[in-house]
């Protein structure tokens, strides 16, 4: 039997922003005309459209735009959060929240992204700050 293949490989930008994740490190683009972030990776400027983009590390400083608890049973991990959290930088993120219940999670909650690895896969999470 072979070998189950991959349907959706990831190619450019969003390889390299997985890459940097699975490597313990969360970066974003940021655009070397306008000097404006963008987020999920892309191949231009949502701004102002250049195609002259780098690589750089976000403060990780955001808050809680939004969120939900997602109920499970406790054999299958238990309740958790997810939040849409709107980052120093201007963009958006969705993620959870760690190191509090879910249902303390609050709109508008001052929140810092860390990357968490599991195996080799590198994750956003957000703590309270």
């Amino acid at each position: 039997m072979s070998e189950p293949q991959d349907k959706s490989p990831l190619i450019g930008p969003e390889k390299q922003y997985f890459d940097f994740l699975h490597g313990g490190t969360l970066k974003l683009q940021q655009c070397r005309q306008c000097s404006r972030f963008a987020f999920p990776p892309r191949g231009h400027c949502v701004h102002c459209d250049s195609a002259d983009l780098q690589w750089a590390a976000p403060s990780g400083f955001g808050s809680v735009y939004s969120h939900t608890t997602i109920g499970r049973k406790p054999e299958s991990g238990g309740d958790y959060s997810v939040v849409l959290v709107d980052l120093a930088e201007g963009v958006r993120m969705m993620s959870t929240v760690v190191g509090i219940a879910p249902r303390e999670v609050q709109v508008g909650q001052n929140v810092k992204a860390s990357v968490v690895l599991t195996d080799g896969v590198g994750k956003v999470v957000f703590e309270r700050v």
